[in-house]
Protein backbone atom coordinates (compact mmCIF):
# COMPACT_ATOMS: atom_id res chain seq x y z
CA UNK A 1 0.00 0.00 0.00
CA UNK A 2 2.58 2.63 0.65
CA UNK A 3 4.48 1.69 -2.24
CA UNK A 4 1.33 2.95 -4.66
CA UNK A 5 0.94 5.86 -2.38
CA UNK A 6 4.76 6.88 -2.74
CA UNK A 7 3.99 6.95 -6.52
CA UNK A 8 0.68 8.47 -6.42
CA UNK A 9 2.59 11.13 -4.26
CA UNK A 10 5.05 11.74 -6.35
CA UNK A 11 3.40 11.29 -9.44
CA UNK A 12 0.98 14.29 -8.62
CA UNK A 13 4.16 16.40 -7.03
CA UNK A 14 5.40 16.17 -10.70
CA UNK A 15 2.25 17.07 -12.38
CA UNK A 16 2.22 20.00 -11.54
CA UNK A 17 5.51 20.55 -13.57
CA UNK A 18 4.34 18.30 -16.26
CA UNK A 19 1.14 21.12 -16.43
CA UNK A 20 3.81 23.87 -16.41
CA UNK A 21 5.78 21.33 -19.71
CA UNK A 22 2.52 21.15 -21.34
CA UNK A 23 1.66 24.72 -21.71
CA UNK A 24 4.83 25.27 -23.67
CA UNK A 25 5.52 21.76 -25.58
CA UNK A 26 1.65 21.24 -26.43
CA UNK A 27 0.18 24.55 -26.67
CA UNK A 28 2.90 27.33 -27.17
CA UNK A 29 4.55 24.90 -29.49
CA UNK A 30 7.95 25.96 -27.69
CA UNK A 31 10.54 23.42 -26.58
CA UNK A 32 11.63 25.40 -23.43
CA UNK A 33 14.45 23.73 -22.15
CA UNK A 34 14.80 26.27 -19.30
CA UNK A 35 12.65 24.47 -17.04
CA UNK A 36 15.45 22.21 -15.88
CA UNK A 37 16.63 25.01 -14.10
CA UNK A 38 13.61 26.53 -13.19
CA UNK A 39 12.27 23.55 -11.22
CA UNK A 40 15.81 23.45 -8.76
CA UNK A 41 15.00 27.75 -8.54
CA UNK A 42 11.96 26.73 -6.58
CA UNK A 43 13.22 24.60 -4.75
CA UNK A 44 16.31 26.96 -3.97
CA UNK A 45 14.38 29.88 -2.93
CA UNK A 46 11.73 27.50 -0.85
CA UNK A 47 14.76 26.13 0.88
CA UNK A 48 16.75 29.77 1.58
CA UNK A 49 13.17 30.94 3.04
CA UNK A 50 12.47 28.30 5.20
CA UNK A 51 15.72 28.44 6.37
CA UNK A 52 15.26 32.36 7.23
CA UNK A 53 11.78 30.49 8.98
CA UNK A 54 9.63 32.30 6.78
CA UNK A 55 6.29 30.91 6.74
CA UNK A 56 6.43 27.69 4.39
CA UNK A 57 2.69 28.91 2.46
CA UNK A 58 5.02 31.96 1.54
CA UNK A 59 7.89 30.73 0.46
CA UNK A 60 5.80 28.13 -1.84
CA UNK A 61 4.44 31.21 -3.34
CA UNK A 62 7.57 33.38 -3.84
CA UNK A 63 8.89 30.29 -5.45
CA UNK A 64 6.41 30.60 -8.04
CA UNK A 65 7.03 34.03 -8.71
CA UNK A 66 10.49 33.33 -8.84
CA UNK A 67 9.97 30.07 -12.21
CA UNK A 68 7.69 33.43 -13.50
CA UNK A 69 10.44 35.39 -13.48
CA UNK A 70 13.17 32.94 -15.08
CA UNK A 71 10.40 32.34 -17.42
CA UNK A 72 10.38 35.70 -18.54
CA UNK A 73 13.89 36.04 -19.15
CA UNK A 74 13.62 33.19 -21.55
CA UNK A 75 10.93 34.56 -23.46
CA UNK A 76 12.28 38.00 -23.79
CA UNK A 77 15.78 36.41 -24.79
CA UNK A 78 13.69 35.03 -27.26
CA UNK A 79 11.35 37.87 -28.45
CA UNK A 80 13.35 40.64 -28.11
CA UNK A 81 16.69 39.58 -29.06
CA UNK A 82 15.42 37.17 -31.49
CA UNK A 83 17.73 34.40 -30.43
CA UNK A 84 16.22 31.32 -30.79
CA UNK A 85 14.02 29.27 -28.89
CA UNK A 86 16.13 26.28 -27.77
CA UNK A 87 19.01 28.47 -27.61
CA UNK A 88 17.12 31.16 -24.95
CA UNK A 89 15.81 28.19 -23.08
CA UNK A 90 19.44 26.50 -22.98
CA UNK A 91 21.27 30.33 -22.02
CA UNK A 92 18.48 30.77 -18.85
CA UNK A 93 19.25 26.99 -17.83
CA UNK A 94 22.70 27.36 -17.81
CA UNK A 95 22.38 30.43 -15.83
CA UNK A 96 20.02 29.74 -13.27
CA UNK A 97 22.45 26.83 -12.60
CA UNK A 98 24.68 29.79 -10.49
CA UNK A 99 21.77 31.79 -9.38
CA UNK A 100 20.45 28.81 -7.43
CA UNK A 101 23.92 28.22 -5.79
CA UNK A 102 24.12 31.60 -4.84
CA UNK A 103 20.75 31.45 -3.52
CA UNK A 104 21.18 28.33 -1.18
CA UNK A 105 24.69 29.33 -0.66
CA UNK A 106 25.85 25.60 -1.12
CA UNK A 107 24.74 22.80 -3.41
CA UNK A 108 22.41 20.87 -0.77
CA UNK A 109 20.38 22.35 2.05
CA UNK A 110 18.42 19.88 4.29
CA UNK A 111 14.99 20.57 5.61
CA UNK A 112 14.64 18.20 8.31
CA UNK A 113 14.20 20.23 11.09
CA UNK A 114 12.35 23.32 9.22
CA UNK A 115 8.67 23.85 8.81
CA UNK A 116 7.22 22.96 5.47
CA UNK A 117 3.47 22.55 4.27
CA UNK A 118 3.51 19.35 5.23
CA UNK A 119 4.25 19.83 8.92
CA UNK A 120 0.66 20.61 9.60
CA UNK A 121 -0.16 16.99 10.76
CA UNK A 122 -2.33 16.85 7.43
CA UNK A 123 -1.26 13.73 5.50
CA UNK A 124 0.88 14.58 2.50
CA UNK A 125 -1.39 13.11 -0.11
CA UNK A 126 -4.14 14.69 0.91
CA UNK A 127 -2.35 18.34 0.43
CA UNK A 128 -0.17 17.42 -2.38
CA UNK A 129 -3.68 16.06 -4.65
CA UNK A 130 -5.32 19.24 -3.54
CA UNK A 131 -2.87 21.59 -4.65
CA UNK A 132 -2.47 19.45 -8.23
CA UNK A 133 -5.79 19.66 -8.27
CA UNK A 134 -6.33 23.25 -7.74
CA UNK A 135 -3.77 23.97 -10.32
CA UNK A 136 -5.31 21.87 -12.92
CA UNK A 137 -8.88 23.40 -12.92
CA UNK A 138 -7.05 27.26 -12.23
CA UNK A 139 -5.03 26.02 -15.83
CA UNK A 140 -8.53 24.68 -17.21
CA UNK A 141 -10.22 27.94 -16.42
CA UNK A 142 -7.53 29.66 -17.62
CA UNK A 143 -7.34 28.32 -21.04
CA UNK A 144 -10.67 28.35 -21.49
CA UNK A 145 -10.39 32.33 -21.19
CA UNK A 146 -10.05 34.90 -24.27
CA UNK A 147 -6.36 35.03 -23.31
CA UNK A 148 -5.95 31.19 -23.04
CA UNK A 149 -7.60 30.73 -26.59
CA UNK A 150 -5.01 33.42 -27.90
CA UNK A 151 -1.94 31.50 -26.37
CA UNK A 152 -3.78 28.53 -28.00
CA UNK A 153 -3.56 30.34 -31.44
CA UNK A 154 -0.41 31.76 -31.25
CA UNK A 155 0.81 28.06 -31.08
CA UNK A 156 -1.67 26.87 -33.80
CA UNK A 157 -1.41 29.92 -35.81
CA UNK A 158 1.18 32.64 -34.79
CA UNK A 159 0.40 34.30 -38.61
CA UNK A 160 -2.97 34.45 -38.04
CA UNK A 161 -2.62 36.34 -34.14
CA UNK A 162 -0.34 38.79 -35.62
CA UNK A 163 -2.86 39.94 -38.20
CA UNK A 164 -5.12 40.54 -35.46
CA UNK A 165 -2.78 43.31 -34.32
CA UNK A 166 -1.87 41.18 -31.61
CA UNK A 167 1.85 41.32 -29.84
CA UNK A 168 2.52 37.96 -30.34
CA UNK A 169 6.04 38.10 -28.46
CA UNK A 170 4.10 39.93 -25.59
CA UNK A 171 1.99 35.93 -25.41
CA UNK A 172 5.01 34.05 -25.54
CA UNK A 173 6.55 35.61 -23.06
CA UNK A 174 3.58 35.52 -20.74
CA UNK A 175 2.67 32.07 -21.50
CA UNK A 176 6.48 31.14 -20.60
CA UNK A 177 6.32 32.70 -17.30
CA UNK A 178 3.30 30.69 -16.34
CA UNK A 179 4.54 27.77 -17.63
CA UNK A 180 7.71 28.11 -15.97
CA UNK A 181 5.78 29.54 -12.84
CA UNK A 182 3.88 26.16 -12.94
CA UNK A 183 7.23 24.53 -12.90
CA UNK A 184 9.25 26.25 -9.93
CA UNK A 185 5.67 25.69 -7.92
CA UNK A 186 6.97 22.20 -8.38
CA UNK A 187 10.07 22.20 -7.52
CA UNK A 188 9.01 23.76 -3.94
CA UNK A 189 6.40 20.71 -3.69
CA UNK A 190 9.11 18.39 -4.05
CA UNK A 191 11.74 20.35 -1.84
CA UNK A 192 9.26 19.89 0.94
CA UNK A 193 8.21 16.95 0.33
CA UNK A 194 11.91 15.36 0.07
CA UNK A 195 13.13 17.44 2.68
CA UNK A 196 16.00 18.87 0.85
CA UNK A 197 17.06 21.05 -1.64
CA UNK A 198 19.96 20.12 -4.43
CA UNK A 199 21.21 22.31 -7.19
CA UNK A 200 20.73 19.23 -9.34
CA UNK A 201 17.74 18.31 -8.64
CA UNK A 202 16.83 19.31 -12.26
CA UNK A 203 18.42 17.34 -14.38
CA UNK A 204 16.51 15.67 -17.05
CA UNK A 205 12.91 17.60 -15.59
CA UNK A 206 12.08 18.33 -19.82
CA UNK A 207 12.79 14.84 -20.65
CA UNK A 208 10.25 13.83 -17.40
CA UNK A 209 7.56 15.70 -18.77
CA UNK A 210 7.61 15.48 -22.11
CA UNK A 211 7.57 11.87 -21.53
CA UNK A 212 4.78 12.00 -19.20
CA UNK A 213 2.63 14.14 -21.59
CA UNK A 214 3.56 11.77 -24.63
CA UNK A 215 2.52 8.80 -22.39
CA UNK A 216 -0.47 10.47 -20.68
CA UNK A 217 -1.88 10.94 -24.51
CA UNK A 218 -0.70 7.62 -26.24
CA UNK A 219 -2.77 5.81 -23.42
CA UNK A 220 -6.03 8.23 -23.14
CA UNK A 221 -6.20 9.72 -26.07
CA UNK A 222 -9.03 7.48 -27.43
CA UNK A 223 -10.59 7.74 -24.00
CA UNK A 224 -13.90 10.01 -24.00
CA UNK A 225 -14.12 13.21 -21.81
CA UNK A 226 -10.64 13.25 -21.10
CA UNK A 227 -9.15 16.26 -21.36
CA UNK A 228 -5.09 16.88 -22.16
CA UNK A 229 -4.21 18.25 -18.74
CA UNK A 230 -6.09 15.63 -17.20
CA UNK A 231 -4.04 13.31 -19.40
CA UNK A 232 -0.89 15.03 -18.48
CA UNK A 233 -1.44 14.36 -14.56
CA UNK A 234 -2.22 11.01 -15.27
CA UNK A 235 0.83 10.36 -17.72
CA UNK A 236 3.47 11.94 -14.84
CA UNK A 237 1.87 9.31 -12.55
CA UNK A 238 2.33 6.37 -15.20
CA UNK A 239 5.79 7.54 -15.65
CA UNK A 240 6.82 7.05 -11.90
CA UNK A 241 4.68 3.60 -11.80
CA UNK A 242 7.31 2.62 -14.53
CA UNK A 243 9.95 4.16 -13.09
CA UNK A 244 9.07 2.48 -9.82
CA UNK A 245 8.27 -0.57 -11.21
CA UNK A 246 11.98 -0.80 -13.35
CA UNK A 247 13.59 0.03 -9.50
CA UNK A 248 11.67 -2.76 -7.81
CA UNK A 249 12.54 -5.31 -10.54
CA UNK A 250 16.03 -4.52 -9.52
CA UNK A 251 17.81 -2.15 -11.82
CA UNK A 252 20.17 0.09 -10.44
CA UNK A 253 19.20 3.77 -9.66
CA UNK A 254 22.22 4.27 -11.86
CA UNK A 255 19.82 2.99 -15.10
CA UNK A 256 16.81 5.69 -14.72
CA UNK A 257 18.32 7.63 -17.65
CA UNK A 258 18.13 5.12 -19.80
CA UNK A 259 14.45 3.83 -18.29
CA UNK A 260 13.15 7.03 -19.20
CA UNK A 261 15.06 6.91 -22.82
CA UNK A 262 12.83 3.42 -23.44
CA UNK A 263 9.86 4.92 -21.80
CA UNK A 264 10.29 8.10 -24.18
CA UNK A 265 10.71 6.38 -27.21
CA UNK A 266 7.99 3.20 -26.72
CA UNK A 267 5.33 6.04 -25.92
CA UNK A 268 6.37 8.20 -29.05
CA UNK A 269 5.61 4.70 -31.13
CA UNK A 270 2.45 4.30 -29.52
CA UNK A 271 0.57 7.62 -29.77
CA UNK A 272 2.17 7.29 -33.61
CA UNK A 273 -0.24 4.04 -33.82
CA UNK A 274 3.42 1.83 -34.07
CA UNK A 275 3.77 -1.12 -32.49
CA UNK A 276 8.09 -1.02 -31.55
CA UNK A 277 7.41 -5.06 -30.82
CA UNK A 278 5.72 -5.96 -34.06
CA UNK A 279 7.45 -8.07 -36.64
CA UNK A 280 7.28 -6.10 -40.05
CA UNK A 281 7.06 -7.97 -43.29
CA UNK A 282 10.47 -7.80 -45.30
CA UNK A 283 8.76 -8.26 -48.54
CA UNK A 284 6.50 -10.51 -50.22
CA UNK A 285 6.44 -12.28 -53.16
CA UNK A 286 2.50 -13.67 -55.46
CA UNK A 287 0.87 -12.11 -52.04
CA UNK A 288 3.12 -14.11 -48.88
CA UNK A 289 5.27 -12.86 -47.30
CA UNK A 290 8.81 -14.75 -46.66
CA UNK A 291 8.64 -14.32 -43.50
CA UNK A 292 5.57 -15.99 -42.74
CA UNK A 293 5.95 -18.60 -46.35
CA UNK A 294 9.79 -18.94 -46.62
CA UNK A 295 8.41 -21.85 -49.29
CA UNK A 296 6.62 -19.19 -51.45
CA UNK A 297 10.60 -18.12 -52.77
Amino acid sequence: MDFWLNIFEQGLLFGVMVLGVYITYKILDFPDLSVDGSFPLGAAVTAALLVMNINPFVATLASLMAGMIAGGVTGYLHVKFKITNLLSGILVMIGLYSVNLRIMGKANVPLFNKATIFSSGVKPIFIIFIFAILVKIVLDLFLKTKFGFVIKATGDNPQLVTSLGIDIGRIKIIALMISNGLVALSGSLVAQYQRFSDVGMGTGIIVMGLASIIFGEAIFKRVPFIIPTTMALFGSILYKTSTAFALKLGFPPTDLKLITAVIVVTALAINQGKNPFKKKKLFSIGGDSVATNPKSV
